[in-house]
């Protein structure tokens, strides 16, 4: 247990951390619904129904896709563009390890499979970590959308107006409202921490600087 504390604790904490708050969402998401329900003289939901609820998911899936939509975009921008002094980014100019040709590796026994095995698995892998962000951003964005519309719906219902298709969903102001306000505060956060670690410091974490290093220097090490 100490291995596997001193091995993984960063995950263990942060994952800790998105259950709790998850949690949170879920309990006081499910007594706003209900509350709402029974001002509209609905029968109130229990826990279970209400994790399947468009109320629920839509929430849920509209805060994925932006994070999702974040470190996807970040990761593959710092692959091109660079920001003198910041801790998130490359040196100004010159190569770095991160840039380094993997099948050159292609003989060492401790390298990843698809290093080894080189040829289009190679090629997947080595884009990887922005694809997989991006799949979970579409899968998010999708799931977004059509929990969004059954609640739509559910309110459209309450105002006797007619439901509406998915596409006249996504189509609507209000689908895109609810996606540029969480993509917007998205990347406000990034570029706080991209701008704020050319100045600032946080002794011992590996997204700051060390404490002594002069503003102008890029990177972490």
């Amino acid at each position: 247990m100490r291995r596997l504390w001193r091995e993984n604790s960063l995950s263990i904490v942060v994952l800790s951390f998105f259950l709790i708050f998850l949690l949170g969402q879920t309990l006081t998401g499910f007594q706003e619904n209900n509350d709402e329900l029974r001002e509209h003289g609905d029968a109130p939901l229990t826990l279970t129904a209400y994790l399947g609820s468009g109320h629920y998911l839509e929430a849920v899936f509209e805060n994925w896709e932006s994070e999702f939509l974040q470190m996807g975009f970040y990761v593959l921008l710092t692959v091109f563009l660079r920001q003198k002094g910041s801790a998130e980014s490359k040196r100004v100019s010159g190569k770095e390890e991160v840039d380094e040709d993997p099948r050159k590796h292609r003989k060492d026994p401790k390298a990843p499979g698809p290093v080894r095995r080189g040829g289009f698995l190679l090629k997947v892998y080595e884009h990887s970590l922005t694809l997989a962000f991006l799949v979970l951003f579409l899968l998010s964005f999708l799931g977004h959308a059509v929990a969004g519309l059954s609640l739509d719906n559910q309110e459209r219902v309450h105002h006797g107006e007619a439901p509406r298709t998915l596409g006249q969903f996504m189509g609507g102001s209000k689908f895109w409202f609810e996606s540029f306000q969480n993509w917007q505060s998205e990347f406000l956060a990034v570029a706080a921490i991209v701008i704020l670690s050319i100045y600032l410091r946080q002794r011992g974490s590996p997204e700051s600087k060390p404490v002594a290093a002069p503003h102008h220097e890029t990177g972490t090490g």
